[in-house]
């Protein structure tokens, strides 16, 4: 299928993430446009919140927002579900796997990113990574599964523990590991009667010998101490070699048993950016120029997870969510001056900090460009603020608000349901042996 012309400037956008979508609703606004917003899903997902799905706290719609009611009002932007494959960045054309194509005058290339697995054996089979929603409700499942499964020994007195392992000690790790540790200690002796979900081990692995590497001395202290307070045995400076049905094993010989395997160490651009005919650099991502256009094609930009941006002084920017929003709207802005004939600007971005959730009352926060360190229970408010002001819908806001007030004040053990029964024939090998078919 070939979008017809109108008259009117054509701009396609692949990708409705952060920085898909926010380039999207800056250009909604102009008349003079029509935008077609590609995805292969109908939704955008609330990446930061997918660690709570996966854990049982929030559900799915909390984290995804259907596309067409968010863009419902601006008449000048065409939704389209499509799993883009392939794209000719010299006439500005990209192709669906179902054979539509959409040619574009301004090219806006922000498909995301997938995990990176760095080629450690068995990890794309075994381990279960958590970088989209399909990734959090699938690792929902394999836990309650898991749950289930235990509580289905007869004697109580033969049941050993869960082993947990969480691989990567990033944002995503750190929280992943800190919300399931909450969990298992806040629930009931008699929730499961053949089994204590307290009991249940987690061990948070990374090659790098502190957790949250981007973060101050001060922040990876405090996580570390709350972490390990909590339950969450760390074990840094180890590199994961192998990843089999029953367990790890590590470069240096040693091994560990474990029931699950959750992936959190590290992201690469989606597939798309090998198929484009362009160099790509650190993780498999495209580098742009200043103005966040690919190099050698004009009017083609790379956002977001998908491309390599660097700040004022030549050092790469982060893969964050406040990044990817703020180049989107920036992209936007150098579409619109194209469009006016007027000079497109360089990106700079506003460097507001980073923080990250460790567990309830527990999170780390460094405010502004100069990362000024807080922690406890003031940065956890201040991330549940900062999240909650970023959802994309007003309806998302008020519901995520009240599901975290309901389980804050009122001491809510979270009974998430098993709602996909599936997941036994979609991954044979990653459940336990007894639910296997």
């Amino acid at each position: 299928m070939m979008m017809p012309r109108d008259g009117r400037k054509h701009v396609v956008i692949v990708g409705a993430g952060f920085a898909g979508l926010h380039c999207a609703k800056k250009l909604a606004a102009d008349p003079r446009l029509r935008i077609t917003l590609i995805d292969k899903n109908n939704y955008q997902q609330f990446q930061p919140l997918l660690y709570q799905v996966a854990a049982g706290s929030l559900s799915p719609e909390n984290a995804a927002f259907n596309l067409r009611d968010v863009l419902l009002d601006h008449e000048n932007v065409v939704v389209r579900m499509s799993k883009i494959v392939s794209g000719d960045l010299a006439s500005k054309t990209v192709k669906g796997e179902n054979g539509d194509i959409y040619e574009a005058d301004f090219l806006v290339l922000a498909v995301g990113a997938e995990a990176n697995f760095f080629h450690v054996r068995g990890a794309d089979r075994y381990a279960y990574p958590l970088y989209n929603l399909q990734d959090a409700e699938h690792l929902r499942s394999r836990l309650l599964a898991l749950f289930e499964a235990a509580d289905r020994q007869r004697n109580p007195a033969e049941n050993s523990s869960l082993h947990l392992a969480v691989i990567g000690a990033g944002p995503t790790g750190v929280e992943t590991a800190g919300a399931i540790a909450d969990i298992l200690q806040r629930s009931p002796k008699n929730f499961f009667p053949n089994t204590d979900l307290r009991e249940m081990t987690i061990t948070l692995i990374d090659m790098e010998p502190k957790v949250l590497a981007p973060f101050t001395e001060i922040s990876q202290n405090y996580a570390t101490e709350i972490l390990t307070a909590r339950g969450v045995q760390l074990r840094l400076g180890a590199s994961v070699k192998e990843i089999t049905k029953s367990g790890l094993l590590f470069a240096d010989g040693s091994t560990l048993h474990t029931d699950l395997v959750i992936w959190a160490g590290g992201l690469k651009a989606a597939d798309l950016a090998s198929t484009l005919g362009v160099a790509r650099g650190h993780g498999g991502r495209i580098d742009v120029q200043p103005d966040l256009s690919v190099p050698g094609y004009p009017n083609v930009y790379a956002l977001g997870d998908f491309a390599n941006v660097v700040d004022e002084n030549g050092k790469a920017l982060p893969q964050l969510g406040s990044v990817a929003q703020q180049a989107g709207r920036h992209c936007a802005a150098n579409i619109l001056a194209a469009v006016a004939g007027e000079e497109q600007k360089p990106f700079l971005y506003f460097d507001k900090g980073i923080m990250a959730m460790v567990g309830r009352n527990a999170a780390v926060a460094e405010i502004g460009s100069k990362h000024v360190p807080i922690q406890g229970v003031f940065a956890f408010a201040a991330w549940l603020g900062v999240h909650a002001l970023l959802l994309t819908t007003a309806r998302a806001k008020m519901e995520v608000l009240f599901e975290w007030a309901w389980d804050y004040f009122g001491e809510t053990r979270v009974a998430p349901i098993l709602d996909q029964p599936d997941q036994e024939r979609q991954f044979p090998n990653r459940l336990p042996q007894e639910t296997r078919p």
